[in-house]
């Protein structure tokens, strides 16, 4: 049976939130193409609604579950 696979925020490939790490990390995908991504929606959407969707997937997607902050 396959594993399940979850999304997290990245505690390796964190930046500001590890939002797009994360993100990376669940497709097997270099973080660097996601944050290119997330940079050409932010502009091409005028950068409202890209900030807004990276600060409500700061919130909604957990942090990695063997992720001790000190």
């Amino acid at each position: 049976m396959d594993k399940k696979k979850n999304l997290y925020r990245s505690t390796t490939h964190r930046m500001l939130g590890g939002v797009c790490g994360g993100v990376a990390d669940y497709f097997g995908i270099d973080p660097t193409i996601i944050r290119l991504l997330y940079l050409v929606l932010s502009v091409f959407t005028a950068g409202f609604p890209g900030l807004l969707l990276y600060i409500l997937c700061l919130f909604v997607i957990p942090n990695d579950p063997g992720y001790t902050d000190v």
